[in-house]
């Protein structure tokens, strides 16, 4: 005789696969041919039956309705995931190697007006006298 461990062992288990629904995508043009059908209801109860067919809610017209009104439901273009790339990428390169000259030249300047001063140290230090007036910096 079985005892019930060895009966549950070898049961074997429910071969159905469980469905799970995916999200719906409607392409641009499905989404025209709905919305121009369902303004061509005229009928009492017909629009109703159109989306029963179709098997879509009401809500997915007013979305719709309202991006054709923005223009985004042409179809024409699809919409990229991520950041946008800029407006004028061109400029945007130019105006980060003027920022990398800018601090290159800036190191320079601080580097060259230090180089100055000791000069100017030393030739006190050894007695030389300075061929520019006092208020005038070389150029």
């Amino acid at each position: 005789m079985m005892t019930d461990e060895e009966r549950n062992a070898r049961e074997v288990p429910d071969p159905e696969v469980r469905v799970t629904r995916k999200q719906r995508q409607f392409s641009a043009e499905y989404k025209l041919e709905i919305l121009a059908r369902a303004e061509a209801c005229t009928q009492r109860g017909e629009l109703r039956e159109m989306l029963e067919q179709e098997g879509l809610h009401s809500s997915y017209l007013s979305r719709w309705r309202r991006a054709r009104a923005a223009g985004r439901l042409g179809g024409t273009r699809s919409r990229k995931r991520g950041p946008k790339p800029a407006a004028d990428r061109e400029l945007v390169d130019e105006n980060a190697a003027l920022r990398r000259e800018n601090e290159t030249l800036r190191r320079r300047l601080a580097q060259a007006e230090t180089i100055i001063e000791v000069q100017k140290k030393l030739s006190q230090l050894l007695g030389l006298e300075s061929t520019l007036p006092e208020n005038e910096a070389p150029q």
